[in-house]
C-alpha cells in the first residue's frame, strides 16, 4: 500500500558558466541511466565475460561434434643410384638403379567422432550453466550501474544546491559586511562588530569554494559513471520529487530470492563448478571414437632409369649396356577406410589429476559466493528499508523545519520593518532558511538513493 506525498525541492540553476549543454535538454537520473547502461565499464566487461563463456561453450561443442578436415597433396620422390641384387629362378646377378622419380596426388577426407565420451558430456553441461552465469551476470551488472548512476546523480544535485545556499550565503555576509562598515565608520558599532563580520564573509567565502569544488568534483564523478568527459556532461536537471511507500520486508526478501540476478548467477555458476568436477573425473573413464576416412581420385607414377645391367656368364660377369627406362602409374577413383576404437588414458602425466584439482577450487569459490550472497540478503533486504524510513523520516523533519524557517524569516522580516531587530537577525533568519530549504533538498535525493538502492536489493534492474 503506497500513500503519495509529493515532495518538490530546488529549481533548476541558471548562469553557470561551465554549463556547456545550455541550450539543450538538462541530463535527467533516467537519461544518465540509460547512457550508463550503454558505455559504463562495468557493463562493457559484463558483456566481454558473456563472449568468454561462449567461447567455452564452442569449445565444449566441439568435443562432441564430429570433426571433417580436407586436405589435398602433392607428392614428389627421387632417388638416385640404387645398387641391389635381381634373381631369376637360380640365378642372381646385380643391378643398379641410377635415378628413379616418383610422383602422387591425394585429395582425402578424413572424419573423427568421439561418439562416447561421459567427461565431454558433463563439460558441455558445465559450459551451458557458465554461459547462464554470465548471462545473469549482465544483468546483475546492469542492476550495480543503474543504482551507482542514480546515486551519483543525485548526489550532483545535491551539491549543486548546497553550492547556491553557500553563494548566497555569501552574498548576505559580504552585504551585512558593508553595512557594519558603514555604520563603523559613522560610530554606531565597535571595531570589533566590523571584525566578526569580516570573519563571516571570509568563512562565507571558504564555504563556497569548498561548496562550488564538491559540486565540480560530483560532475566528474558522474561523467565517470557515464564514459564521458565532464565538459560533454550539460546542465544537470535539478528538480527533485519524490513519493513515500510503505514497504514490507517479508515480501521484498520473497521478490529478492526470486528475481535477484546476482543470486541466479551465482547459482547457475555452482551448477557448473560442480558439472566441471564431474567432467574433470569422467577423464578416467575409457571412451569410444569412430574415424573414417576417404580419398577420392589419387594418382600416382613412377620413372626409373637403369641403362647399366650386369650378369654373370660362368667364371667371367658380362657387362651389357642397356639403356631402359620405365614409367608407370596407377589411378584409384577412391579409397575408404574406418575405424572404432575404444580409448582408455591409462596414465596423462598427471593431466586429469590437475583438471580435478582445479574444479574443486572452483567448486569452493562457487559455494562461498553462493551462500555469502544466500545469508547476507535477509540483512541487505533489512537494511535497504531502514535506510529509505529513516530517508522519508529525515525528509519530514526536513519540511518542518523549512516551515520553521520560513515563518521566523517573516517574523524577523516584520520586527526589522518596525525596528525591533537588526539586520544582523534578518542576514541570520535569511541565511536559516536557505540552509533549510538545502536540507529538504538533501533529504529528497537521499530518498532517491534509497528508493535506487530499494530496486536492487529487489532485483529490479532499472
Amino acid at each position: 500500500m503506497t500513500t503519495p506525498r509529493a515532495r518538490l525541492g530546488g529549481l533548476c540553476l541558471a548562469g553557470l558558466l561551465w554549463a556547456a549543454g545550455a541550450g539543450a535538454d538538462p541530463l535527467t537520473a533516467e537519461r544518465a541511466v540509460a547512457i550508463a547502461l550503454q558505455k559504463s565499464t562495468s557493463i562493457v566487461n559484463a558483456r566481454a565475460g558473456v563472449f568468454d563463456a561462449r567461447s567455452g561453450l564452442y569449445g565444449a561443442y566441439s568435443g562432441m561434434l564430429p570433426s571433417i578436415t580436407g586436405d589435398w597433396s602433392r607428392s614428389v620422390t627421387r632417388t638416385e643410384n640404387v645398387s641391389g641384387t635381381v634373381s631369376f629362378g637360380a640365378t642372381s646377378f646385380p643391378s643398379t638403379l641410377t635415378e628413379q622419380e616418383r610422383y602422387g596426388t591425394t585429395p582425402a577426407l578424413t572424419g573423427r567422432w568421439s561418439v562416447l565420451n561421459l567427461s565431454n558430456l558433463a563439460g558441455l553441461s558445465s559450459a551451458r550453466s557458465s554461459m547462464r552465469a554470465a548471462q545473469l551476470s549482465v544483468q546483475s551488472a546492469r542492476s550495480d550501474v543503474a543504482l551507482e548512476t542514480r546515486r551519483r546523480f543525485y548526489n550532483t544535485v545535491n551539491a549543486y544546491h548546497l553550492s547556491r545556499v553557500a553563494g548566497a550565503a555569501l552574498k548576505l555576509a559580504r552585504d551585512d559586511e558593508r553595512r557594519v562598515r558603514a555604520l563603523f565608520e559613522v560610530g554606531s558599532v565597535s571595531r570589533s562588530d566590523l571584525l566578526k563580520a569580516q570573519v563571516r564573509t571570509a568563512t562565507s567565502q571558504l564555504d563556497s569554494l569548498t561548496a562550488h569544488q564538491q559540486m565540480i568534483n560530483q560532475r566528474i564523478s558522474l561523467a565517470e559513471m557515464l564514459a564521458m568527459r565532464e565538459a560533454e556532461l550539460g546542465e544537470v536537471d535539478t528538480v527533485l520529487t519524490a513519493e513515500a511507500h510503505d514497504y514490507e520486508e517479508g515480501a521484498m526478501l520473497s521478490e529478492a530470492g526470486k528475481n535477484r540476478p546476482d543470486l541466479q548467477a551465482a547459482e547457475a555458476e555452482l551448477r557448473a563448478a560442480r558439472q566441471g568436477v564431474s567432467s574433470a573425473r569422467f577423464g578416467w573413464l575409457p571412451y569410444v571414437t569412430v574415424s573414417g576416412g576417404l580419398n577420392l581420385t589419387s594418382s600416382a607414377s613412377t620413372k626409373s632409369k637403369q641403362p647399366i645391367f650386369r650378369f654373370a656368364n660362368g667364371t667371367s660377369t658380362q657387362v651389357v649396356s642397356v639403356d631402359t627406362t620405365l614409367s608407370s602409374g596407377t589411378t584409384t577413383d577412391r579409397v575408404y577406410q574406418g575405424t572404432v576404437a575404444l580409448n582408455w588414458d591409462l596414465f596423462d602425466g598427471l593431466q586429469t589429476n590437475s583438471r580435478i584439482a582445479a574444479a574443486k577450487a572452483r567448486l569452493l569459490r562457487a559455494e562461498e559466493s553462493r551462500n555469502a550472497l544466500t545469508r547476507n540478503l535477509e540483512a541487505e533486504v533489512h537494511q535497504a528499508v531502514l535506510v529509505y524510513r529513516e530517508a522519508i523520516e529525515r525528509e519530514a523533519v526536513a519540511d518542518r523545519s523549512l516551515e520553521s524557517a520560513t515563518e521566523n524569516l517573516k517574523l524577523t522580516q516584520q520586527k526589522y520593518n518596525v525596528g525591533s531587530t537588526t539586520i544582523l537577525d534578518l542576514i541570520d533568519a535569511q541565511v536559516s532558511l536557505a540552509r533549510a530549504d538545502a536540507d529538504r533538498v538533501t533529504a529528497l535525493a537521499g530518498i532517491r538513493i534509497a528508493e535506487a538502492q530499494l530496486n536492487r536489493v529487489r532485483g529490479r534492474v532499472e
